[in-house]
């Protein structure tokens, strides 16, 4: 099983620029209007295409959860190393759950976290509390490349 994403962009070859350097993968299918990234590490269908009328879509944020802090660490050097910065939390809690993470933007604001989860922390207090720390503004556009 692998989850499959498509998101409206404003520019198509813009925003495959930032994802060859985010996934570190080409795309196996390009044109104009349509690119699709089919990977392996992380098991993802990929595909965006050009939005109608030029406005994106929005979502909260898109992640991928890995299995230790040192493959946050490597995700992190890897996405610098491409010139991608981004916003890094260690030891944050954030969604009731206690994380490391490394926060990136794509062309059109699109919030990407590559996260690992050390613990689960108790539901306690409202949700609108707690989700306060997803997307966090220091993960702003200026960490698009």
């Amino acid at each position: 099983m692998r989850p499959h994403i498509s998101i409206n962009v404003g520019n198509v070859k813009k925003s495959v620029e930032f994802y060859k350097k985010f996934f570190g993968s080409e795309p196996q299918k390009q044109n104009a209007d349509y690119a699709k990234f089919d990977l392996q590490s992380p098991a993802l269908n990929f595909s965006m295409q050009t939005a109608v009328s030029g406005n994106p879509s929005r979502v909260s944020h898109f992640g991928i959860e890995v299995d230790s802090p040192l493959e946050v660490r490597e995700w992190r050097r890897r996405l610098e190393a491409a010139g991608l910065s981004g916003k890094v939390e260690e030891e944050t809690s954030c969604c009731y759950a206690l994380q490391d993470k490394v926060w990136f933007k794509d062309p059109d604001g699109n919030a990407w976290e590559i996260f690992h989860v050390h613990s689960q922390l108790p539901v306690i207090g409202p949700v609108k509390a707690s989700l306060d720390c997803c997307v966090p503004s220091e993960a702003s556009a200026s960490c698009a490349s």
